[in-house]
């Protein structure tokens, strides 16, 4: 599930093969921070960013306009710039922030009629070109008038990276499930829904890919489990602005994954203030039809009859200063009711067990403009989810509430930046803390033996006191990027140094408290059946003479504690060798520090 180490060369396709996991030891510590603090104070940076490339023709023959001046404003951010096309008629904006409401204009002129086009966004890590068309002032008879539409989905004539991108009208238009993102990428080519591995597992597929190596990332930086794979902390609708799926020919500032990536880009606050509130109740069976077959839930896990959400939330955006400091907050909670069938003839129980999963999904952003070349933005999201395993089963089960267990999955998500851009100079370096607590099993009656029990014929009638195994696992990840951009003629030169590391502690393996398998006598069966305890049946109800057929104990629980760091250079040049020709030619080293094995020297082969 690990690639060491790749070094590739692309024309115009870069194909990466992703690390699952990483760590920062204490050297790496100390490299980390000397790292940040020389770039910081020597380097400033800048984040979510790129280019906006206006091309202006003649209407009539669409030959290139020079000289023609182009300017760029934005009312929400006080943006106002003006380029001069050059002899290929492009006006080019360089280290804009990617932000939405952005127009271009140019003035009339004594030959030429005014021309203009927005408003437009502009998403994270992305160029946009726009064409402009400018008619002269006399009059023309035009033999044919030709149409564009604005579609969602089009060629990229830029650098052929394949990409598709739903933006933020359209996230919250689209119906979706839960106000789950994921669940909006069906809808684009590429991507499929994806089951299988475990309940819990990525549900998204990129060209058919294993599910596992999907890279999720949240303006641009890490968001991966990164021990198994998936997302760390679930954006809802409320918090992203757009959302963009490479699947090929993607720039090599990507890498680390063989399968596509997802970047989300996360909503910032503007100069108008704005908010939302909602509330959504699904009733259940009320008003829910009958399926057959199970649905499953938004944490992957199957659910039948008597499914009920109530979900709400709120967010809210607007500036603290004016032009200067803005920010935005959102918060939403999700509750989930269901039901399973606890059923034991033998015990004479027959039970509806009700479960409960909540979600809070806390997602908050700060910007600061210093001045028109420096600018700041923290990012903090913040994930608390419990997926209650109550007992019984869909269509009956012989698991009583006292083995049952609760999944925790608890997030922290830190992030960090500086940004400057001068003339056609333009740094981007980002830092990140993340913390993730995945105990897929804390058992709902504390820490007790399970016992299993058997009726006369060695068939399972109940399980009680615990879930008899234990996963807990806690990962701590830093990372650095940082990534230099020069624009000089007809070459863009991106340059970058991306470090990723991460220490995992997993304590798994059986009960140590032990796993029974004990037959009962029809005596002790009719004994126990007589208490009428029902679904509280507990371990304290056995029979004291009860046989114990055999049983396991962990004596020696396993705990693990690994580390991992992946250190990635890259170099690209996109040139535009003709109006009609764009080459994009890169090179990506990747070093995987666990694939030094047991060896004493690294493996860079």
């Amino acid at each position: 599930m690990t690639e060491s180490f790749s070094k590739r060369f692309f024309l115009i396709i870069d194909y990466s093969t992703r690390i699952m996991t990483t760590r920062l030891r204490s050297f790496d510590a100390v490299l980390f921070l000397f790292s940040f603090i020389i770039f910081i104070s020597a380097v400033p940076t800048l984040n979510a960013q790129d280019d906006i490339i206006v091309i202006v023709s003649n209407g009539i023959d669409g030959k290139p306009l020079e000289g023609m001046t182009v300017k760029l404003f934005n009312a929400d951010f006080q943006t106002d710039r003006a380029v001069t096309t050059d002899n290929r008629g492009r006006a080019v904006f360089r280290s804009v922030k990617a932000e939405k409401g952005y127009e271009v204009a140019i003035a009339e002129t004594a030959e030429y009629a005014a021309a203009g086009a927005g408003p437009f966004e502009l998403q994270a890590q992305q160029p946009i070109t726009i064409e402009l068309f400018l008619y002269s002032l006399r009059f023309v008879d035009l033999e044919e008038a030709v149409v564009v539409a604005n579609p969602t989905l089009r060629v990229n004539r830029t650098d052929a990276e394949v990409r598709f991108t739903l933006r933020e009208n359209e996230i919250r238009q689209l119906p979706v499930e839960g106000r789950d993102m994921t669940r909006l990428l069906y809808r684009l080519p590429n991507v499929s829904q994806a089951t299988g591995f475990y309940p819990e597992a990525p549900n998204v597929s990129i060209n058919g890919a294993n599910p596992l190596f999907t890279s999720y990332l949240i303006d641009g930086m890490d968001n991966n489990e990164r021990f198994l794979g998936g997302q760390k902390f679930a954006i809802p609708v409320g918090a992203a602005r757009n959302l963009t799926v490479l699947t090929n020919n993607y720039s090599a500032e990507y890498g680390l994954t063989a399968n596509g990536v997802v970047n989300i880009t996360t909503q910032s606050g503007s100069n108008t203030a704005f908010g939302e509130a909602f509330l959504v109740n699904r009733p259940g069976p009320a008003i829910d039809g009958r399926p057959d077959a199970p649905q499953r839930d938004l944490s992957g896990n199957p659910v039948l009859n008597g499914f009920r959400r109530i979900q709400g939330g709120f967010g809210t955006g607007g500036a603290l200063v004016k032009d200067k400091t803005f920010y935005f907050l959102n918060f939403e909670h999700t509750t989930d009711l269901k039901e399973n069938a606890l059923i034991s003839a033998d015990l004479g129980v027959a039970e509806t067990i009700e479960g409960t999963n909540t979600f809070n999904l806390l997602s908050t952003r700060l910007d600061h403009h210093w001045s028109s070349n420096h600018r700041s933005t923290v990012r903090v999201n913040f994930g608390k989810t419990a997926i209650e395993r109550q007992g019984g089963g869909l269509d009956g089960g012989v698991l009583f509430p006292s083995a049952g267990s609760i999944q925790d999955r608890n997030t922290l998500l830190v992030a960090a930046t500086h940004n400057f851009t001068q003339g056609g100079f333009v740094t981007q370096t980002n830092v990140q803390y993340s913390r993730f607590r995945w105990n897929y099993a804390r058992a709902s009656a504390g820490e007790n033996p399970q016992v299993v029990l058997l009726n006369p014929s060695e068939q399972p009638i109940g399980i009680i006191g615990s879930p008899g195994y234990t996963f807990d696992q806690t990962e701590n990840t830093f990372q650095f990027k940082q990534t230099l951009k020069y624009y000089t003629g007809r070459h863009t030169l991106k340059a970058g140094l991306n470090i990723i590391s991460s220490d995992h502690s997993l304590l798994g393996g059986g009960n140590p408290y032990g796993n029974y398998r004990v037959r009962l006598t029809e005596d002790q069966v009719n004994t126990i059946r007589g208490l009428n305890k029902g679904s509280k049946l507990s371990l304290a109800d056995i029979p004291s003479e009860s046989k114990v057929l055999d049983y396991t104990v962990e004596l020696r629980p396993a705990s693990i504690d690994g580390s991992q760091t992946v250190y990635s250079v890259f170099v690209e040049d996109r040139w535009a060798a003709h109006p009609d020709l764009t080459l994009t030619m890169g090179l990506r080293y990747d070093y995987d520090d666990l694939s030094k094995g047991g060896a004493q020297r690294a493996d860079l082969n």
